[in-house]
């Protein structure tokens, strides 16, 4: 298994964030996810879930490694899971 999750360190409405990824599989997150953390599957951002605070040593604790942000992409984008964004186009509107 490796389920890898960043410092909650991202503020969002009052509240720090951790990653969480895995660079192995999406349905290894999705698994993961929901047996260790009990987050709905509709949180799911594409390549990851955000973590909220409270949730990180939960998630460390049932086995995810912890990592620094750099450490966590480069092994996503290494496995091929990372999510490109989509870029609009200037005549899209």
């Amino acid at each position: 298994m490796a389920v890898l999750i960043d410092p909650p360190v991202w503020p969002w409405r009052g509240r720090r964030w951790s990653h969480l990824v895995s660079d192995v599989s999406y349905e290894e997150l999705h698994a993961f996810v929901s047996a260790e953390l009990g987050i709905p599957r509709r949180a799911f951002q594409g390549d990851h879930y955000d973590v909220p605070d409270e949730l990180y040593d939960v998630a460390v604790a049932a086995g995810a490694e912890p990592v620094g942000a750099r450490e966590l992409l480069a092994r996503l984008m290494g496995a091929g899971l990372r999510l490109k964004k989509r870029r609009i186009s200037p005549s899209a509107g």
